[in-house]
């Protein structure tokens, strides 16, 4: 759809696709691609003892192909559920790839998950199998075998399940594996991933191979620059469970990306130096943490205010950009924090990353204008589980910072009532056993969002919050409190932040604090020692708190400001069950479970 000449927003915004989807073929499809054209290729590296080794095309593909010749000698059939409980490891990839190659369905759960969420996906799939990580995964399925009649067989990866599995399928035919890949095609399907359940029960998205291939044939047209530059390479650690990091593993295979895994948020950082990926994947909270924590080291260090200062001027170089160009003063304070400051950031990040790719939330003007001053270009996109990730995403050369982009090719946005819809390539099939859900869930051929936004003239889309979301207090103001949560996560001291106001007179918020850097904060202000009460009231404590508040306020009108708010002990966790694996906040049990204190709020 053409931009609207007369420069007002639009209401649908279609992308052709720049690849037409096809029939034929399935996500086996890619390795196998790779090991016949380019065998020597080095597709993936793994790290064995610290030290990273390339995995060439051939050699990964032997290690598909044998893995998958174990699930057919342990009686997985086509179309069968198998679980995968794990971190984002390279032995998940592997599995992924022999799986489809058998012709199974693998069904990812998060290694995190409770007893209870994985009983019901095992359930709700009828999966036969289930490929765990540790013998703490091993322990929780053990514990729930009588809730899961249909489960037979269950491997742990470090215990030697993958090797038992490859022996027993040293006698199965190369014919029957490539039968098996040669009867399916992009309309079966190719996995079901749960959401994340912020709103209610997780529901099963089913999503095919045309979904994932489609989707990314026509993003790897967008993305040349960067997935196709020489000696491009990702290092992928957020969960290969959640639906974004999936995507990114068959885009960048596809792509012939070298493609890397770092399990342990630990020691992601030594991994970043070690491995130097020139492109990453991570979700806003990632990037706050790397901002805060810089500044709370630069702090600690006595340099806070050259660090805050060289922050300004990151931001206003890259705002530049943007309308003309930065003068001469700003370039040379830009040189002389690029030499102080940034190049050190990124020297931290491995010292190659130019681009990132940033969904799950909104990253915000502010952390976007930093890092791209600073030398790393962050993409923000948006999408959802039922779209396969993405449906829009700022490009090298499409970028509107603070915007999540134009559609994708192949994919076209509608705002109906506010109402983001999307249809193209990556819409899902329905959800699995749930066709209410499914109907519910669609208009007129478009897949209802439930989040808000507006399209700007040239399609970059804009999410201004989600519909489930907002509060309406009793004055009758709708306030989306999404936006004021993601300002005050940016402040370093603060961690967390839940906004409140539904049917009350005014605007409130409960806050907790960084458990890594108020130590930091508490021995700077000589406040060590103190006993929570005594500290959730300690005037300077609030007033840190308030400087953070006052600033989020400035973006709202005054009925949408915060008016008052509560420090809570302890943080929003996954551990104790108030964030999801992707790191948004539960925001049904925590206003449940926090009753008391919202109530508090206004008494």
């Amino acid at each position: 759809m053409a931009p609207d000449p007369r420069g007002v927003p639009v209401q649908e915004y279609v992308v052709p696709p720049l690849v037409p989807p096809r029939v034929e073929g399935t996500l086996a499809d890619i390795v196998q691609g790779w090991a016949d054209r380019e065998p020597h290729r080095p597709l993936v590296s793994r790290q064995t003892d610290g030290v990273w080794r390339d995995v060439t095309a051939a050699e990964f593909s032997r290690e598909v192909r044998a893995l998958a010749k174990g699930f057919v000698a342990a009686g997985i059939q086509v179309g069968d559920r198998v679980g995968i409980m794990s971190r984002t490891r390279y032995e998940w990839t592997v599995a992924d790839f022999a799986l489809w190659t058998a012709g199974a369905v693998p069904v990812p759960i998060y290694e995190t998950s409770s007893p209870h969420q994985a009983t019901w996906i095992i359930q709700d799939t009828a999966a036969v199998a289930i490929l765990v990580e540790a013998a703490r995964h091993s322990q929780l399925i053990a514990g729930i075998r009588e809730e899961v009649p249909a489960l037979r067989d269950v491997w742990q990866i470090d215990g030697g399940g993958l090797d038992e599995l490859v022996t027993a399928g040293a006698d199965v035919s190369e014919d029957e594996l490539d039968g098996r890949r040669a009867d399916l095609n992009r309309s079966d399907l190719a996995t079901i991933i749960y959401t994340s359940g912020t709103t209610g029960r997780p529901k099963g998205a089913e999503l095919t191979h045309g979904n994932f291939l489609d989707l990314c044939e026509n993003a790897e047209e967008r993305f040349e620059a960067i997935l196709h530059k020489e000696g491009a390479s990702i290092l992928l650690f957020l969960p290969l469970a959640h639906v974004f990091a999936r995507l990114i593993e068959v885009l960048v295979l596809q792509a012939g990306m070298k493609l890397a895994h770092s399990p342990d948020v630990k020691q992601l950082m030594a991994d970043l130096v070690s491995f130097q990926p020139t492109f990453l994947l991570a979700v806003p909270r990632v990037f706050e943490k790397v901002y805060n924590g810089a500044a709370q080291k630069a702090i600690d260090g006595g340099r806070g205010a050259i660090f805050l200062r060289a922050a300004d001027v990151a931001q206003r170089w890259s705002r530049a950009q943007d309308t003309g160009g930065p003068s001469l003063l700003l370039k040379v304070q830009h040189a002389l924090f690029d030499k102080l400051v940034y190049s050190k950031l990124r020297t931290a990040m491995g010292g190659r990353v130019e681009y990132a790719v940033s969904g799950g939330a909104a990253l915000g003007e502010r952390m976007g204008h930093f890092f791209r001053g600073i030398g790393l270009i962050v993409l923000e996109g948006y999408g959802l589980t039922e779209t396969t990730a993405p449906i829009t995403v700022n490009t090298p050369e499409l970028i509107k910072i603070g915007t999540v982009g134009p559609p994708l090719p192949g994919v076209g946005v509608r705002i109906s009532d506010g109402e983001v819809l999307v249809r193209g390539v990556n819409v899902f099939r329905g959800y699995h056993n749930n066709v209410e859900a499914t109907e519910e869930g669609m208009a007129d051929g478009w897949f209802r969002t439930g989040d808000l936004g507006e399209l700007d003239v040239d399609g970059f889309l804009r999410i201004t919050g989600r519909a489930k979301e907002i509060l309406v207090t009793a004055g009758g103001k709708n306030v989306s409190p999404g936006p004021l949560e993601d300002q005050l996560r940016a402040t370093p001291l603060i961690s967390q932040a839940l906004v409140v106001g539904e049917a009350k007179p005014f605007v409130a918020a409960l806050i907790t604090l960084d458990p890594e850097v108020l130590p930091g904060w508490l021995e700077r202000h000589e406040l060590t020692g103190l006993a929570f009460e005594e500290l959730r009231a300690n005037d300077l404590l609030r007033a840190a708190v308030q400087k953070a508040i006052d600033k989020a306020n400035e973006s709202v009108s005054r009925a949408e400001t915060i008016r008052t708010f509560e420090i809570l002990e302890h943080d929003f966790t996954e551990e104790n069950g108030y964030l999801t694996p992707s790191l948004k906040l539960k925001r049904n049990l925590v206003t449940k479970d926090f009753a008391a204190d919202i109530e508090g709020l206004y008494s």
